[in-house]
C-alpha cells in the first residue's frame, strides 16, 4: 500500500517537476504528453565509483578533443571502417573535404556523456567500466536536472527524510548551456543565433527545452531547424558564416544526425554546408568521428594514450583505469583469433556495429550467429568487441504511463557530461557539468531512455 501511494505520488510530481516526453501516439503535439519513465525509488551507487567517473571527465573532455584534431590517427584508425561501414564513410568524406578546403571555424564546442557501469568482480568488489562515450547528440541532460526533486519527494512520503537529505543536486541543463553560451560569446556576434539542429519527430522536445530555457534566460535566442530546413533556407557568405532563413547562426547544437537513417542526398548536402561554415559545431565531423566504436577500440591498445596526451600521465592513468576490454575484428591473425573465441563463448562479450542511439548491440546467441556469418568476411571490421560487463541486479520499481506496479531487477548505467570549449589551440573551458542514472530490467541486453528500454534514477551514494 505504500508503494501504491508512493508511485501515484511520484507520478504527479513528475509532471510537475516537467520530467515529460510527448506520447508515441501525437509525436509532435505537446498538448497531450506524459512523464517521461523513471524509477520509483533512487539506486544505490558506491561513492567511491561516482567520484571516480566525475573526476576523469575532464580527462575524457581532453581526449576527445585531442582525437579530433589529429587528423592521422583518425585516417589510420578509421582506414578499415570506411572499406564495409558507409555511414561512417559518407562522414569522413565530408572531414576531409572541409579539412582540404581550411577550416573556417575556429571556435570549438564539445559536449559529450561519458557512459558506465559498476562490474562486479568474483570477489563482489565493484570497478568502473566505461561503456561508450557518445560525443553527438547526448540527451537527457535536461531531463536529469529535474529527476532528483522527484526522488526526494518520494522518500519523504516514505519516511526518509534523513535519505532524502542526501541526494545531490544535479543540473546538467545549466552546465551544458554554460558551454553552449561561451562558445555563442567567443563566436562575436550578438545578433547570431543558437539552432539546434532537431529531429522531424521530437518525442524528447522537453528535455531539449530545459537547455534552451536556459539560453533564452541568458538573452541568448534559439531557433529549432531541421536537416531540410538548412538545404532549404541555409546559405554561407564570402567570409563562410552561416545564414539559416536570414537569420546568422553562431552555434549549431545538434540533437540529430547520428544515425545513417535520417541522411538522404538533400541531408547530407546540409550537413556538408554547416561542416563548412564559421559556425560553431557542436560536435564537428571530427568530434563525432572521435566517438565511434573503432575509435574506442583503439584507444584502449598499449601506447596510445600517451601518444595523443603526451605530458599527461595522470589523466592517461585516470582514463585507462575505466576501460573495459576491447578488441579489434580488423582482417588479420588477431581479428580471427577474437572472432573464434566470441563464438566459442557468446556471453563473455558484446558485439558493437559504429551506431548510436541505444538497441544497436549484439549478445550471446544472437552474437554467435552474426560473427558466423562474417567471420571470414571483411563486413566484421565494422564492428568491435567488448567484454560484457556484469553489475550486480537490485529491486526496484519501474515507473512507466499504462504499465503495471511491480517490481524489477534492475542493472543501472552512470553517464556523466563533459563540456570543453577551445578557441584556436586554447581551452577556454573544461568541465563535468552533471549526471545521468539510467536503469533497466535485466531482461533487456541493450538499449536507452529514448529506445523505450532504461527509465530515468537518481544516484543514492553508498
Amino acid at each position: 500500500a505504500a508503494v501504491r501511494d508512493a508511485a501515484a505520488v511520484a507520478v504527479d510530481a513528475a509532471l510537475l517537476a516537467g520530467v515529460l516526453m510527448r506520447t508515441g501516439e501525437q509525436p509532435h503535439a505537446s498538448d497531450v504528453v506524459n512523464y517521461a519513465p523513471f524509477t520509483l525509488l533512487p539506486s544505490a551507487v558506491p561513492r567511491a565509483l561516482f567520484e571516480q567517473a566525475y573526476a576523469v571527465q575532464q580527462d575524457f573532455n581532453l581526449l576527445v578533443d585531442a582525437v579530433s584534431q589529429n587528423k592521422e590517427f583518425l585516417e589510420e584508425t578509421l582506414a578499415s571502417t570506411i572499406k564495409v561501414d558507409d555511414f561512417t564513410a559518407r562522414l569522413f568524406r565530408i572531414y576531409m573535404q572541409v579539412l582540404e578546403e581550411g577550416l573556417a571555424q575556429t571556435v570549438f564546442l564539445g559536449i559529450n556523456r561519458s557512459d558506465y557501469m559498476f562490474d562486479c568482480g568474483q570477489d563482489g568488489t565493484a570497478a568502473l567500466r566505461q561503456i561508450e562515450i557518445n560525443t553527438i547528440a547526448a540527451s537527457f541532460g535536461g531531463l536529469a536536472s529535474r529527476t532528483a526533486d522527484v526522488h526526494r519527494l518520494v522518500l519523504k512520503v516514505l519516511g526518509k527524510t534523513e535519505e532524502a537529505s542526501r541526494l545531490l543536486p544535479n543540473n546538467p541543463a545549466k552546465g551544458l548551456a554554460l558551454g553552449i553560451a561561451k562558445a555563442w560569446e567567443l563566436y562575436g556576434s550578438q545578433r547570431a543565433v543558437v539552432m539546434f539542429l532537431v529531429e522531424d519527430v521530437q518525442r524528447n522536445i522537453f528535455d531539449q527545452r530545459c537547455v534552451e530555457n536556459e539560453l533564452w534566460n541568458r538573452n541568448i535566442r534559439v531557433v529549432r531547424k531541421r536537416f531540410r530546413d538548412v538545404f532549404e533556407q541555409g546559405s554561407l557568405d564570402a567570409s563562410r558564416r552561416l545564414y539559416v532563413d536570414g537569420q546568422e547562426v553562431a552555434v549549431v547544437y545538434y540533437r540529430e544526425g547520428y544515425v545513417p537513417q535520417v541522411y538522404n542526398q538533400q541531408n547530407w548536402e546540409a550537413r556538408l554546408l554547416l561542416e563548412r561554415s564559421r559556425a560553431v559545431k557542436c560536435p564537428d565531423i571530427a568530434t563525432q568521428l572521435a566517438g565511434t566504436k573503432k575509435v574506442q577500440q583503439e584507444l584502449s591498445r598499449p601506447g596510445t594514450l600517451e601518444k595523443l596526451l603526451p605530458g599527461h600521465p595522470e589523466a592517461v592513468a585516470r582514463i585507462r583505469a575505466t576501460f573495459a576490454g576491447l578488441y579489434s575484428l580488423d582482417e588479420g591473425e588477431e581479428g580471427d583469433r577474437i572472432a573464434a573465441t566470441a563464438i566459442a563463448d557468446p556471453d563473455r562479450f558484446v558485439l558493437k556495429p559504429q551506431r548510436e542511439g541505444g538497441g544497436n548491440n549484439l549478445y550471446g546467441e544472437e552474437l554467435r550467429e552474426v560473427l558466423e556469418k562474417i567471420k571470414d568476411s571483411p563486413e566484421r571490421t565494422s564492428y568491435i568487441l567488448m567484454d560484457k560487463i556484469k553489475p550486480q541486479p537490485a529491486l526496484n520499481y519501474l515507473l512507466r504511463a499504462h504499465s503495471p506496479l511491480q517490481v524489477s531487477k534492475c542493472i543501472s548505467e552512470l553517464g556523466i557530461f563533459g563540456v570543453y570549449v577551445r578557441q584556436g589551440q586554447e581551452l577556454v573551458l573544461n568541465q563535468a557539468a552533471g549526471h545521468l542514472l539510467r536503469t533497466k530490467a535485466i531482461e533487456h541486453a541493450d538499449g536507452g531512455v529514448a529506445a523505450g528500454v532504461a527509465v530515468l534514477d537518481t544516484p543514492y551514494l553508498v
